[in-house]
């Protein structure tokens, strides 16, 4: 392929495209240009797939062809729209209209109507997008989406990832043919210190320090590497971008062997993200096709070729040395460092890797210069993040927000608060690597210096939020447990010392916790802190110190009180009948699966603490609020 033909393609899809950005009006005018009157655009991501949309889409395209539409309305599967747990996902342009929770027979219904009869079917649209009035607003006029500026996400609910053209008409590929064909491998790397991007997997390193590392790097032979092997529980960053934009990712390594002199790029990725490896297996295929993989790219000298390599899930090896082991057909251990990847990594090689994430600024950061990037966000953190926004709030989801975004408006304006009338209590970010940040700092902006300040990290992008109702204690358990099963056992730190925290914290919340269990602790986790091999012993410890130091009392009323204040830990709670507020209607009797409640019909009843086991289905099942959880 040539330049020319490059653009022919983006010229021949860009009309497409912008009817899914430009609604009302201007969509309007944009749609007749395309030749269909609609286009109907529905999650395929992990998210929505598990909640039916395939079945969705069949339904839809059955119904369409049987009223005779399928010619003028063209059906697009995308990637994640944001909104997960509304899933399935459907918007119908040129109205801009948000259909959730789609539904086959919905999905009839909205052809019948909608399509056919142009009605916009309201009872099935997502209730954010309608007013009292009953007028529509856009998706980007919501309060899920109104604060985020989404870069690394700019694709992904917007395109079909199976088709390179698509990916074209939004300008890809361009960032590539004005590296070949205007830049220097020395002004790429300027252009990316310029832009002031920081690496989006872990502690932040400037993107452009570490290509320069490599290209300077003495080496006949030179890698590429990818790591896609999100592993932190709740994350899904990495491989909802996978999934919604693979091309952005290709054409984003292809310019970093360009700029280090590597010849060759791996994309490392989990085995269990089935729809991501799919989609980059079509995307790789599709990029050799069109000449933008392979020898002599858009007609220059420059050869560069992909292969994906499957992880085993092992969290270890998000670690950029034992994801580079592994690669190599090794157990994934981590290695001293130095010597770094960008001097000898891959084979013994210099390595350039980033994370999913930072490749998929870089083709708009080439584009659009470094100027217009490091106008986004703070002084010291540029551009913008994702996050995959968990736990007790009610809009869960993938949001991308510029830094410096406070934790507040993340979690009352585009997470839509936390659910039930609960109160925030606190949020985990950094995964397993990170720490809790309580209430107090919910103010925080969200950029590298001040998470590390409160003991946190930015890490992938997982961002867990918790409400009162949740045990600190648990939580810090919750999270070594994880990290001691997925410790490779390489050093003495982490193998022994993650597994003798988590005792502490077993003993902690069974109630034989004592006083001295916390100065033993943090003794403990600051040795692992400066003597673990690699960043997943280092930073174990976190989620534990984080939460001794915002969260001491909770702590303490477990060791000294024996009792757990959120009501989590079995060990150290138990259940009461409120005489004067039990009815003796017997449901709770009934529903003990030990039978340790007593009593007759009509009259108070009582539990037998030496048989309760506290599974809780008393206070689940007394209508009147009789069972207390002590």
């Amino acid at each position: 392929m040539t330049i020319e033909e490059l653009t022919k393609i983006k010229k021949e899809f860009s009309d497409l495209i912008k009817v899914r950005k430009l609604v009302a009006e201007e969509g309007e005018k944009f749609a007749k240009k395309t030749g269909y009157r609609k286009q109907i655009l529905v999650c395929g991501g992990t998210g929505c797939t598990s909640s039916g949309s395939k079945k969705v889409i069949e339904a839809l395209e059955d119904e369409l062809k049987k009223q005779g539409l399928d010619k003028e309305v063209l059906v697009v599967k995308t990637g994640c729209f944001g909104l997960c747990a509304l899933g399935p996902i459907l918007i119908v342009y040129p109205e801009g209209a948000f259909y959730s929770q789609a539904t086959p027979e919905g999905v009839i219904r909205i052809v019948d109507e909608h399509i056919k009869k142009g009605n916009i079917v309201k009872d099935l649209l997502y209730k954010e997008t309608v007013h009292a009035d009953g007028s529509i607003i856009s998706l980007s006029e919501t309060n899920f989406y109104k604060k985020q500026l989404r870069i690394a996400l700019r694709n992904c609910g917007v395109i079909n990832p199976e088709d390179i053209r698509e990916y074209i008409g939004t300008s890809g590929y361009q960032a590539l043919a004005k590296v070949l064909t205007e830049m220097t491998p020395d002004a790429v790397i300027q252009e990316l210190l310029d832009s002031g991007l920081r690496g989006r997997g872990g502690a932040g390193f400037p993107t452009g320090r570490k290509w320069a590392f490599a290209k300077a790097s003495q080496g006949d032979i030179k890698y590429v590497c990818c790591n896609a092997d999100e592993g932190d529980p709740g994350a899904f960053m990495d491989r909802s971008i996978l999934e919604g934009d693979p091309h952005a990712i290709i054409e984003a390594m292809a310019i970093a062997g360009y700029t280090i002199g590597a010849n060759q790029g791996y994309i490392y990725v989990r085995a269990e993200y089935p729809i991501a490896v799919e989609r980059l297996e079509i995307a790789i295929e599709q990029a050799r096709e069109y000449g933008l993989l392979g020898e002599n790219i858009l007609g220059t000298n420059f050869s560069f070729d992909i292969e994906i390599r499957l992880g085993a899930g092992a969290f270890v090896c998000g670690e950029e040395t034992a994801l580079l082991t592994s690669i190599e057909g090794h157990r994934g251990e981590p290695r001293p460092r130095p010597p770094f990847p960008a001097v000898k990594g891959l084979f013994g090689k210099p390595t350039v890797i980033n994370n999913v994430e930072t490749y998929a600024n870089i083709p708009l950061i080439i584009r659009k210069g470094a100027k217009w990037y490091s106008s986004m966000g703070t002084e010291t953190s540029k551009g913008t993040k994702v996050f995959a926004l968990g736990g007790k709030i009610t809009n869960v989801g993938l949001v991308e927000i510029p830094m410096g975004t406070t934790l507040r408006e993340i979690v009352e304006e585009i997470g839509g608060g936390i659910p039930n009338g609960k109160k925030f209590k606190a949020a985990q970010t950094g995964g397993p690597s990170g720490g809790c940040i309580p209430a107090l700092h919910i103010d925080t902006p969200i950029d590298y210096e001040h998470l590390t300040a409160l003991g946190s990290m930015m890490g992938s992008g997982g961002l867990i939020i918790m409400d009162e109702d949740t045990c600190m204690v648990d939580i810090s358990k919750f999270y070594l447990n994880f990290t001691v099963d997925e410790s490779c056992g390489k050093c003495t730190p982490c193998r022994i010392g993650t597994r003798r925290l988590l005792q502490f914290l077993e003993k902690i919340t069974s109630g034989d916790g004592e006083p001295e269990d916390l100065d033993k602790i943090e003794e403990l986790a600051n040795h692992m802190k400066s003597s673990s091999l690699c960043a997943l012993g280092q930073s174990a410890p976190n989620p534990v110190l984080s939460t001794i130091k915002y969260f001491r009392d909770e702590y303490i009323a477990h060791i000294k009180d024996k009792h757990c204040p959120a009501g989590v830990c079995k060990s150290l709670l138990h259940y009461e009948i409120d005489p004067g507020l039990c009815k003796g209607c017997t449901l709770c009797a009934r529903n003990c699966p030990v039978d340790a409640i007593e009593g007759t019909v009509k009259q108070p009843h009582k539990i037998d603490k030496t048989k309760c086991i506290k599974c809780g289905l008393c206070e689940k099942n007394c209508k009147f609020g009789a069972v207390l959880k002590k």
